[in-house]
């Protein structure tokens, strides 16, 4: 059986995207998204699934610095799961008894317009993920969380009021983590990273992203990280239509890593498409 990890613990939307992508597999919670990178790479687990993109929040610093800089690891899939936040409470718990609401940040922020009109009085407190939120607002009176139906479902929770997020849709992309990305389906994307010398000078990006579009390849993303080297110095992280193989984004791909001084291929893997 293969065994998928994914950001822990039970209860949370990594788990239940992991469920999602392979519903037959071993799935193991990991702490943090390093931890689900270690267990790939150490061949606990055949694959790990973690958020890399939310539609509102953006993108995840952690799973873009792990795909930066640990070498051996790859995209293999990507999954794209609607976000639904619930308001749960300890059964019996009335909206006026609520004095404290736990979640993770990114819940906390994809749900602050209904928090403010709503509980504009409650103390508003991060926790580690929002399943542990959950955990924690089940030993305590007064307090109510923003978290799955699953993770009511796992604690004995109630829910309070459904879909809470402010905006409709609210989409999470995850991808699949593995030790190699995906064979060519025909419906491909393939994604990178790369920076230039210290050296910097006008039209370097202008002249790598060149390479693309006189091909007619299509970019669906671009944006920047922090090198970490010195104040200014940028890691590009581009999205590209089509797969490493194929003889034109292969030319493409190799004009830019001959203008770069840091270039890495994170992996190409299907377009989503959902179940059914």
């Amino acid at each position: 059986m293969r065994r998928i990890a994914y950001l822990g613990p039970p209860g949370t939307f990594s788990e239940e995207a992991a469920l999602l992508y392979t519903p037959q597999a071993e799935h193991i919670p990991m702490p943090t998204i390093s931890a689900v990178a270690a267990a790939v790479l150490s061949g606990m687990a055949h694959e790990g699934v973690v958020p890399i993109e939310n539609s509102q929040e953006g993108s995840v610093p952690e799973t873009l610095d792990v795909l930066i800089h640990e070498e051996g690891l790859m995209i293999r899939q990507e999954v794209v799961l609607a976000i639904e936040h619930h308001l749960l409470v300890r059964p019996g718990t009335k909206a006026s008894d609520v004095q404290v609401i736990f979640s993770h940040p990114q819940a906390l922020a994809q749900c602050r317009r209904f928090l403010e009109r709503c509980f504009p009085k409650a103390e508003v407190v991060a926790a580690f993920s929002t399943a542990a939120a959950v955990e924690e607002m089940m030993a305590r009176q007064g307090a109510a969380a923003i978290g799955t139906l699953r993770a009511a479902h796992i604690y004995g929770a109630e829910v309070l009021a459904r879909s809470i997020q402010d905006r409709r849709p609210n989409l999470t992309r995850f991808v699949a983590l593995a030790r190699e990305d995906h064979p060519p389906t025909g419906q491909d994307k393939t994604s990178l990273a790369f920076t230039f010398a210290v050296e910097d000078r006008p039209g370097l990006l202008v002249g790598a992203l060149k390479e693309f579009s006189s091909r007619q390849i299509n970019l669906s993303k671009i944006e920047s990280r922090p090198t970490g080297d010195r104040l200014g110095t940028y890691i590009f992280l581009v999205d590209v239509d089509g797969h490493r193989m194929e003889p034109h984004l292969a030319e493409a791909l190799d004009q830019v890593q001959r203008q770069c001084s840091f270039f890495r291929i994170l992996g190409s893997y299907p377009k989503w498409r959902p179940p059914g």
